[in-house]
């Protein structure tokens, strides 16, 4: 008995200075580490400059807002530690398994890859600052492990097999291969109360047209005087991807059959979209929706290989920042849900155990 006690003695005390080493590491990915100091001085820079928090919340949404003291909100700091955590894993699977060991060129390029996409980023965010200066507000090492990350990030994506290289040759040659992907498109459309919405079905059921449709149903008077027309639309249009994915799966002159349900008039309507027209549109107008596709298939590509090297690498983090583990869009951080005060030991939940109706608690 003296033994066993003391074998646990020992294995106490062994999880206590693993405790702290994993507090004081922070983070670890198959052994390498980002102390806590390094890391909170990450959050301390996002959260004290405007024009960064700005460019880093595009990239992973969440309140970066200090709190009480020198704090950081949890969602923040797991948004943070997420992109920290990921960066790492594909930094060393390029360096260990890619043999991938980048030359001041490439970082080089890596930096202006890097600066380009937060342009953009910051572009569609409409930041304060330019990404440089957005940049220039990250400490030292926090900028040395976003160049190294892009550069990894762009050698694993140049050699997975699904990567199409963005040449002008291919993206002709997969316009040709989705040409129909592509098409000018012209749309009626009916807004439809949702007291209206089973009439409005069984009409549709019974043969009547778009434009009888949206004549007799729908509450866009504008449109619904010309027989629902909503316009047209190619792929230099900014409302384009949005009106190719409502009627992407949907025939010619005929509603979808399960609406949308939109805010209109400040209340809640259906939204029924038909194509009534599509017309092949020239490589020349549409090159840059298909480069945007070409990319959009790269990153699904690389997100595919990115939740496999996560899965596959040793993770632990400093309880502060969340908790590592698999949900159902692959591995990750998570800020866990505390419950709700009313939950723990309610007046309703206690008079419920002991209720005639209820089974008697042995």
């Amino acid at each position: 008995m003296r033994r066993l006690i003391a074998l646990l003695v020992l294995a106490l005390v062994g999880a206590t200075l693993f405790g702290l080493s994993n507090t004081s590491s922070g983070i670890a990915v198959n052994g390498t580490t980002i102390s806590n100091s390094t890391f909170r001085s990450e959050l301390d820079a996002i959260s004290s400059n405007a024009t960064l928090e700005c460019y880093i919340n595009v990239l992973a949404p969440a309140s970066y807002a200090k709190g009480a003291g020198a704090s950081v909100a949890v969602s923040g700091a797991t948004a943070w530690a997420n992109l920290r955590i990921e960066g790492i894993a594909i930094e060393q699977y390029a360096r260990e398994s890619l043999h991938f060991h980048p030359t001041q060129s490439e970082l080089a390029n890596a930096k202006t890859s890097l600066l380009s996409e937060l342009t953009q980023a910051g572009t569609s965010a409409k930041c304060a600052g330019t990404s440089t200066q957005a940049f220039a507000a990250m400490p030292s090492e926090m900028q040395t492990f976003e160049v190294a990350s892009q550069a990894a990030s762009l050698d694993l994506v140049s050699k997975l097999d699904t990567t199409i290289p963005l040449t002008e040759a291919n993206v002709k040659a997969y316009y040709d291969a989705h040409v129909a992907n592509y098409d000018t498109l012209c749309v009626s459309i009916a807004v439809v109360a949702p007291t209206q919405v089973a009439a409005f079905t069984k009409a549709q059921a019974a043969g009547a047209t778009v434009a009888e449709l949206a004549t007799q149903f729908s509450a866009d008077k504008s449109s619904a005087a010309h027989g629902g027309a909503y316009g047209c639309y190619g792929p230099t249009s900014s409302a384009y991807s949005g009106v190719r994915a409502d009627t992407q799966s949907t025939a010619l002159n005929t509603f979808s059959s399960t609406p949308q349900y939109i805010d209109y008039a400040n209340a809640t309507y259906a939204l029924y979209v038909a194509p009534t027209k599509r017309t092949v549109t020239p490589l020349a107008q549409a090159q840059n929706v298909v480069a945007s596709d070409i990319e959009s298939a790269n990153a699904t590509g690389a997100n595919t290989e990115k939740e496999k090297i996560l899965y596959y690498s040793a993770v632990s983090v400093d309880p502060a920042y969340g908790r590592w583990g698999l949900t159902s869009t692959g591995p990750t951080l998570f800020a866990p849900a505390l419950p709700a005060k009313s939950d723990i030991g309610s007046a309703t939940n206690v008079a419920a155990l002991s209720s005639a109706s209820s089974s008697s608690y042995k």
